[in-house]
């Protein structure tokens, strides 16, 4: 089974009401969500809004884990916590599951929207043109 067969099943249960635990590959989400090692449960997309992590469909041919930054009406435009440059859009309908909570190595659960994770990374936000750096580091540890 390809990753489009299993997260298209992800979305067929999202979609039934049915929250997923679902595992993340990949740096895009570094430093809130830790590809390969975390995995983030995912609800119905229940009024997005900018700063929520959603699954969505874009471009027409892949799925993506990434943060809203911004919401024009019904277009809607995506960056990975750990990208540098580039963004994806697509539509709000394009949006298949927000993402609630991160689980870690251990199992424990954390809420991704709590007051100290809307600040963390708000300031992660502006903090673009030297994310580069923090990266970095943040790798190196």
């Amino acid at each position: 089974m390809n990753d489009n067969k299993i997260i298209e099943e992800a979305v067929r249960l999202v979609d039934e009401g049915i929250s997923v635990t679902f595992p993340v590959n990949g740096n895009s989400m570094l430093p809130f969500v830790i590809g390969g090692k975390e995995s983030i449960i995912l609800q119905q997309p229940v009024a997005p809004k900018v700063g929520h992590v959603v699954l969505a469909w874009v471009n027409g041919d892949r799925y993506v884990v990434h943060r809203i930054i911004r919401i024009d009406g019904d277009n809607v435009t995506l960056m990975g916590d750990g990208n540098l440059a580039g963004t994806e859009c697509c539509t709000v309908g394009d949006i298949k599951a927000i993402a609630t909570h991160v689980v870690d190595d251990d199992e424990n659960i954390h809420y991704l929207y709590n007051t100290w994770r809307k600040l963390t990374t708000g300031l992660w936000l502006r903090l673009l043109p030297v994310r580069r750096y923090l990266l970095a580091i943040y790798r190196r540890l």
